[in-house]
């Protein structure tokens, strides 16, 4: 399980790296590539940010239940 994990991480790494120098290697202009790499990291920023409210939600659900059994 520990290698599958190693595997997912090395592809995640991998993926954002690739993605990145191809972003940056790509002939565009600056401001165009800079503007393109800021949407970029504003939609990952806010994929994150729903992301971790769902997971709080989840958990304070989980953690309700939990003690509602006590």
């Amino acid at each position: 399980m520990k290698k599958f994990f190693s595997f997912m991480l090395g592809v995640v790494v991998g993926g954002i790296l690739g993605g990145t120098l191809a972003l940056l290697l790509a002939p565009t202009k600056g401001n165009e590539l800079r503007t393109r790499i800021q949407d970029y990291v504003d939609n990952l920023v806010a994929e994150a940010q729903v992301a971790a409210a769902q997971r709080r939600t989840e958990l304070e659900n989980e953690l309700a239940r939990l003690r509602k059994q006590s």
